[in-house]
């Protein structure tokens, strides 16, 4: 069988890791929860998934963590910090830059929000380096539901065994498998980047 003509990078625990405490911590003193329980309304729960599916706007989520956790602080403050969660996986990143240098396409493909895409563009110079992105947010729908992956393909014009999808979360990763694309269940990047490696010759 041939290499896939394209590799589809989830983002959060594959390209950068992600800890909302992080934003807890710097949000909590702004509002009338402790950071651990201002963690449980902003960390994925039902108000995020919202958030992320494109069903309220930045400036409606900002108002409902206010309504809910009393938080006072400035919005710039929120959106500053929302956002800040991530810190990068190097050896995955350089598996997508030698990819990138051998000429095959890298995309995106991510549950995720305006705030975060925000924080991420302007702090991670790598995220710059892809062939297109698919957010949940911009298309009304969340992986493993159908209509993101469709997305994905039409933004490729790729299907089947022509994509190889990272991701780590068994449930898209079996939603990719169903369509025939090719699938990784990353855990940790020992495993991952030698099979990279390896399925294309790098």
């Amino acid at each position: 069988m041939n290499p896939p003509k394209a590799v589809v990078f989830d983002l959060g625990k594959v390209l950068l890791e992600f800890d909302y405490q992080r934003a807890a911590d710097v949000l909590g003193p702004h509002s009338s929860f402790t950071a651990s329980e201002l963690k449980q309304v902003i960390d994925q729960t039902p108000l995020l998934h919202r958030y992320e599916t494109g069903l309220m706007t930045t400036p409606e989520f900002v108002a409902a963590v206010r309504t809910t956790t009393g938080y006072h602080g400035p919005e710039e403050l929120f959106h500053d910090t929302f956002g800040d969660i991530f810190w990068e996986i190097p050896e995955m990143i350089q598996l997508q830059q030698q990819l990138r240098k051998r000429g095959i396409p890298t995309y995106i493909f991510s549950n995720t929000n305006e705030l975060a895409v925000r924080k991420i563009r302007s702090r991670f110079p790598f995220f710059h380096d892809f062939d297109g992105y698919i957010f949940s947010y911009e298309v009304s729908s969340m992986k493993p539901a159908p209509r993101i992956y469709e997305a994905l393909e039409q933004l490729t014009g790729l299907n089947g065994a022509d994509l190889i999808y990272l991701d780590d979360r068994r449930e898209n990763i079996d939603a990719g498998a169903a369509r025939g694309w090719r699938t990784v269940l990353h855990s940790d990047p020992v495993v991952t980047v030698p099979h990279l490696t390896k399925l294309f010759d790098l």
